[in-house]
């Protein structure tokens, strides 16, 4: 299944799947479901990078996950920004 595009469908995604949170990671520009246990990253040259991502629990309706990220985001400038 493709990745989600937006914060509606990671939470259609986490229904489905009965998945405990929803995410969206900055560095991919992806959507989705998850559990607590993963981890966001890659690994380059043997080492692991971290990614950013915004994970919120599922039990939202996507208006308040995009109001949650919305006011993350407010309250942390520069977060989003160039890495």
């Amino acid at each position: 299944m493709p990745p989600a595009k937006s914060w509606k469908e990671a939470k259609e995604a986490a229904e489905r799947e009965g998945a405990e949170l929803v995410f969206h990671n900055f560095d991919t520009g992806e959507y989705g479901a998850c559990s607590r246990q993963r981890e966001f990253g890659c690994f380059s040259k043997g080492q692991f990078i971290e990614e950013r991502c915004i994970c919120i629990p599922a039990k939202f309706t996507a208006t308040e996950l995009e109001q949650k990220e919305k006011k993350f985001l407010e309250e942390n400038p520069g977060w989003a920004g160039e890495v």
